[in-house]
């Protein structure tokens, strides 16, 4: 994050008065900053907008695929410790802190928002979890020795995913284990993939026109086995 201290020090003031710390419903083991109220902290940046060049702020929620990688994280430690992860298009950075959490070597969590790199940093030091941060794209990096990539919900819209998921497929080429978890946008391909993981995640009406997202972990087709949940425990819910 390379920004001047003031620029750093006003995204801290913004993200926490505008914040509660509060657990992921999926994820109790965290604490992350998140919005409670939509509209609030979506028109104070967008107001924000044309003066500082902010994005929407997608890094004040936990959405429901990156909530599935981290409850998968916590319940399959061995997957996860030990290796190199990168958590991509990290937003508030529940999949990668959980990662963290489990023991993995090293995280790093990559977002193109700058005020998503401020959040992430605040959440993983709320959560004790030492993680790098990054703003670089890195959709220009052809593998950079990660050993798993998790990705939640970067298939939401067209472009978004035909740009990440031949990059993401080139990364499985190279031999790492790339996880989606996906709930059901409209741009997931239907093949090459196979579902490791489903968990039912609450949600918010005012993010997601529902109280609940069936949510899959998703493995990348030509990748080495990860532990796969039977049908009695592939499904949880939290309420």
């Amino acid at each position: 994050m390379d920004r001047p201290p003031e620029a750093l020090h006003d995204a801290v003031d913004f993200i926490r008065t505008r914040t509660i710390i509060a657990a992921p419903s999926l994820v109790p083991e965290l604490r992350l900053h998140l919005a409670t109220e939509v509209t609030p902290l979506w028109q104070a940046t967008e107001a924000s907008l044309t003066r500082d060049d902010l994005q929407p702020p997608y890094w004040a929620f936990a959405w429901p695929g990156g909530q599935a990688l981290a409850r998968y994280a916590f319940d399959h430690p061995a997957a996860i410790r030990g290796r190199r992860v990168l958590d991509f298009a990290a937003g508030c950075g529940v999949a990668g802190i959980a990662a963290a959490k489990v023991g993995a070597a090293s995280v790093l969590a990559a977002d193109i928002d700058a005020f998503a790199a401020t959040a992430l940093a605040l959440n993983a030091r709320l959560n004790g979890a030492t993680i790098e941060v990054t703003t670089d794209d890195l959709t220009a990096v052809e593998g950079a020795g990660w050993d798993i990539v998790l990705a939640g919900d970067v298939c939401y819209e067209r472009p978004m995913a035909e740009r990440v998921l031949p990059w993401l497929r080139r990364i499985v080429a190279a031999g790492a284990t790339v996880l989606l978890g996906d709930p059901g946008r409209s741009y997931l391909p239907s093949e090459g993939i196979e579902e490791i993981a489903r968990y039912t995640v609450p949600t918010s009406r005012d993010l997601e026109d529902c109280t609940a997202r069936e949510t899959r972990v998703l493995r990348l087709a030509g990748q080495a086995t990860l532990p796969v949940l039977s049908d009695s425990s592939a499904a949880r819910t939290i309420r």
